[in-house]
């Protein structure tokens, strides 16, 4: 884990801040467009005036990895899981800010007779690979006496799950919000539990991440972004009707997401819990047989830009 402890930082990002914040290249970052990762979304309120930014939208958690590694993103929203996956195979990502926790719940269909985690035995489940809500999926499971060879595990993109479970394609599914929330108040399911781990793992999900490659290039851009990240992160929580209009953009309905917010904690700060929540995880995808070894999950974080954002963000209050 790097920390922010060394004047000579903070002097390079403000060296290279005041000259790559000059250049009309465009920041790309990659999100969700959902509820829980909608801080990209807003950058451009926070940026340097005039910085153009791209935000790029996916659907798949490991799309974004690629994309990032291949030079196509500076920055990108992503899982957790799909970070410890990463860097268990030596891929040089990093993780810079965290995005969001909790937003994850089991549903089934409402008017199916699963009243149990135990019931789901012989039933087709949607989930998608790389994501928190699989490694919970596999936890329930577990704790039911399950593996998944006893169910059907279908792989459905998150904006997918809601007609394949009306359409009887699955029988349940284990995915982020706003979906469980929506087949509640539409009628198709119900949720069968909140599937978070205890103090161990805590409620972690997302977070945002670029390369070391990115950050030994440029830091000062890497630090705009972040700064952003805090901002942004910062602006919504404290405002939630702006939240709710800036996620309804995209298609939802604001009662749905208003209902949702209950289950979405934004976030951005990485402490010592984070850290610890984050390598207990990997031990417990380890065990899943989700990874074949454990990363180095301190080299894993670079705590130096949400240091140095957090004393923006104090400054301006």
């Amino acid at each position: 884990m790097r920390i922010l402890k060394a004047s000579s930082f903070l002097a390079a990002v403000c060296l290279f801040a005041g000259t790559a914040f000059s250049w009309a290249e465009t920041v790309r970052v990659g999100t969700w467009k959902t509820q829980q990762t909608i801080q990209p979304f807003v950058y451009k309120q926070f940026l340097a005036q005039g910085q153009p930014v791209e935000v790029r939208s996916f659907t798949n958690p490991g799309d974004m990895k690629n994309a990032l590694l291949a030079g196509s993103l500076d920055v990108t929203g992503t899982t957790i899981v799909q970070a410890i996956i990463s860097a268990s195979k030596g891929e040089p990502v990093v993780i810079v800010a965290s995005m969001a926790s909790k937003c994850s719940a089991l549903v089934v269909r409402k008017e199916s007779r699963i009243t149990k985690a135990s019931d789901l035995k012989g039933k087709k489940i949607g989930y998608v690979p790389g994501t928190m809500h699989q490694v919970l999926l596999l936890e329930v499971l577990a704790k039911a006496g399950l593996t998944p060879k006893d169910v059907k595990l279908i792989r459905v993109d998150f904006f997918d799950m809601l007609t394949a479970l009306s359409r009887k394609q699955i029988d349940a599914f284990l995915s982020g919000e706003p979906y469980p929330t929506i087949a509640q108040l539409n009628g198709v399911g119900r949720v069968l539990s909140y599937p978070y781990f205890g103090d161990s793992v805590g409620t972690i999900n997302s977070a945002m991440l670029t390369t070391r490659d990115e950050i030994s290039r440029h830091p000062g851009r890497i630090q705009e972004v972040v700064t952003a990240h805090v901002k942004a992160t910062a602006f919504l929580k404290k405002n939630n009707d702006a939240w709710i209009r800036e996620a309804a953009q995209f298609g939802f309905d604001p009662k749905i997401l208003k209902a949702a917010a209950n289950n979405i904690d934004l976030s951005w700060d990485i402490d010592k819990n984070y850290i610890r929540h984050t390598k207990s995880l990997a031990e417990r995808m380890k065990a899943l047989g989700m990874i074949e070894r454990m990363p180095n999950i301190e080299s894993l974080f670079d705590t130096r830009f949400v240091a140095a954002a957090k004393k923006t963000l104090k400054a301006t209050k």
